[in-house]
């Protein structure tokens, strides 16, 4: 998948969206660093929820919208979705509630790839 595909894909079919096939763009794309990053006051330690460290860090450099990188989270958005009250999935559950203005980085997880 490429990066104008995920687009058209969150566009047309979000609800087909699997967040395994976004990490497999993302690592096509980028080297990853784990870093540390807080989303809201969620505070996640470097190494610590690294699908989510890719997938904001990604939004982040692309601006996506929220609800873009939310369809980007698959199958996971879709079952905090079908159940808003549990627990599951806290940084999912977060940037719902605060979106980017809760979001930074300590440092860049994502570094382009040299395609030479």
């Amino acid at each position: 998948m490429l990066f104008r595909d995920l687009l058209k894909r969150i566009k047309e079919q979000p609800q087909e969206l699997m967040f395994e096939d976004v990490m497999v763009l993302i690592d096509s794309m980028y080297d990853f660093h784990p870093a540390m990053f807080k989303n809201g006051p969620i505070i996640n330690e470097a190494g610590e929820n690294n699908g989510s460290c890719k997938l904001l860090s990604f939004g982040l450099r692309h601006h996506l919208t929220k609800e873009q990188v939310l369809h980007c989270f698959g199958q996971h958005y879709r079952e905090v979705v079908a159940n808003p009250d549990g627990n599951s999935h806290a940084n999912i559950r977060q940037f719902i509630q605060t979106g980017w203005d809760g979001v930074s980085f300590e440092g860049e997880p994502l570094t382009p790839k040299d395609f030479v």
